[in-house]
């Protein structure tokens, strides 16, 4: 059994309805809200290698190596940001940090 563009855009589409159910379902913990939105970028990473190999074409897979670029400096800067917010308030439920706001 070979697999096809039509699996790889399968897969992606489940990774990408997952992690959308865990953003809606999920709204108190920030971890889990932040694990869900990496989740989302890789299955558009997924769909854009999908595509890079069925086209014959590398710039969807260059592509994805600065989005994934990006995905680690945006989850340290958020786990940076969480660390501080715990250690301040002992607390990272979101409904407790609508203080936030300005």
């Amino acid at each position: 059994m070979t697999l096809t563009l039509g699996h790889f855009l399968t897969l992606g589409a489940m990774l990408f309805a997952l992690s959308v159910i865990g953003i809606f379902l999920n709204r108190k913990n920030l971890i889990v809200l932040l694990m869900a939105i990496e989740l989302m970028l890789l299955a558009v990473n997924t769909n854009f290698i999908a595509f890079s190999h069925y086209l014959g074409d590398l710039k969807g897979q260059i592509f994805v190596f600065f989005i994934l670029t990006v995905a680690a400096a945006e989850a340290a800067i958020g786990l940076a940001i969480l660390v501080v917010l715990f250690r301040n308030r002992t607390n990272i439920n979101v409904d407790e940090l609508d203080s936030l706001k300005g």
